[in-house]
């Protein structure tokens, strides 16, 4: 057996959490590869709306075994709150979630650090979410970092040290603050912790692949926020592209077999950062209103844009998709003009791939679509979509190379049609 791979292809947001929960049926295992709870997962079904920040998307689903992976950075308390809010509406987790011990601790100190880290930069700030999910990584590469395992292994010790560390760090930073009641919360959970199967991921994927079972990979932002392919330093601090299934849970490159690519029907992106299809005007700010783009765990406006096949082309190629799904057409229904991105002007010459830098001078070039003015949040089959909207499909297939086999119409669960066109 193969695992297969979804993930977002522009700044994260896609719609993964949805696209998860409707494939999962699909699949014995879900598995989280990467990223902490600075990534929100939105999933709506039966008239209730779900956010999840760490926990697969796959829990929802029955019997499902669902992992969170090696790559993955967690912060005890926030795993606490999110998964006693999961379990006090019905949905057992204990004999479902399994998580790797090699997975990473956000410690109290480590959100600290993140703050201090961010009012140091000043204007130059990066725009984090404030979970501390930097630190964990850095710590992580500095080999200084605490393992969910740790909790298990002359943990107080170990946790006194790195907290005395990280200590020694605010002080030469002059940071004032008070971890008392972020710690408190922090050790509760520790000890809410203890209480799920903590396995040996690595094993335990590879061992169900050789039992026959399907598993599918769950990655969280995007890929243009990538630390290696996205756009440095505006990223994340993890891989987000595809490789990052095999490092974040311990399986071979020749056990990946379809990779699902996300991709909205125009773009957007949280935080700062250069965003080459940016809208500031009236029809950014209908896109933001009509999409509901606001974070899931921030809140915080999403910037909107036209979608930009520069990069989608780039994130393809990284990728290696195989199958493209289209997120959020409904949110254009309404427009009479349908704008896309297809190559850069730099420096006055037109470029078709994506650059090194893309933090200023970078100008999209647009090519126009007529809109199809039709409401689709009600259609349940492609037979349905208007004409305007087949040929957007079309172009996009065309310029991306790969097929749109999935489209939303809407955040519902049932609001997604399936294309078995060529």
């Amino acid at each position: 057996m193969k695992v297969d791979v979804l993930l977002g292809l522009q700044w994260g947001d896609e719609g993964k959490g949805k696209v998860v929960d409707v494939l999962t049926p699909r699949y014995d295992v879900v598995a989280r590869f990467q990223g902490g709870p600075n990534a929100g997962h939105t999933l709506e079904f039966e008239g209730q709306k779900y956010v999840l920040r760490s926990i697969p998307s796959g829990i929802f689903q029955g019997d499902k075994i669902n992992i969170i992976g090696n790559g993955v950075v967690l912060d005890p308390a926030l795993f606490k709150a999110e998964a006693e809010a999961l379990e006090a509406s019905g949905h057992p987790l204990k004999e479902r979630l399994h998580i790797s011990k090699k997975a990473h601790l956000i410690l109290p100190t480590h959100r600290i650090l993140d703050a201090a880290y961010e009012a140091a930069k000043g204007d130059a700030k990066v725009g984090t979410t404030g979970k501390g999910i930097g630190p964990t990584y850095t710590d992580k590469v500095s080999r200084n970092g605490l393992r969910v395992g740790d909790i298990l292994h002359d943990f107080e010790a170990k946790y006194a040290a790195a907290k005395a560390r990280h200590e020694k760090i605010l002080k030469s930073l002059n940071y004032e603050y008070d971890v008392t009641d972020l710690e408190k919360t922090w050790l509760e959970g520790i000890e809410y912790l203890r209480q799920f199967h903590l396995v040996d991921s690595e094993h335990e994927v590879n061992n169900l692949l050789k039992e026959g079972k399907s598993v599918l990979c769950e990655g969280a932002q995007g890929t243009m926020l990538d630390v290696d392919f996205g756009s440095y330093p505006f990223v994340t601090s993890s891989n987000t592209v595809c490789a990052g299934a095999c490092t974040g849970l311990g399986i071979a490159p020749n056990k990946i077999g379809e990779v699902y690519g996300i991709m909205k029907a125009y773009c957007t992106r949280v935080g700062a950062g250069p965003f080459p299809t940016e809208l500031f005007d009236e029809t950014g700010k209908t896109i933001r209103d009509l999409g509901h783009e606001y974070g899931a765990v921030t809140g915080r406006e999403r910037r909107c844009g036209w979608v930009d096949l520069v990069a989608l082309r780039y994130s393809i190629m990284v990728n290696g998709v195989t199958q493209l799904i289209l997120m959020k057409s409904d949110v254009l229904d309404g427009f009479d003009t349908i704008k896309a991105c297809v190559a850069y002007k730099v420096n006055g010459e037109e470029i078709d791939y994506f650059p090194y830098d893309i933090s200023e001078g970078v100008e999209p070039v647009y090519v126009e679509m007529p809109g199809w003015k039709t409401d689709m949040t009600h259609m349940t089959s492609e037979d349905e979509f208007p004409e305007e909207f087949n040929a957007y499909i079309s172009f996009l297939e065309e310029q991306l190379g790969a097929p749109i086999k999935i489209v939303s119409v809407g955040p519902d669960r049932e609001q997604t049609i399936e294309r078995y066109t060529e």
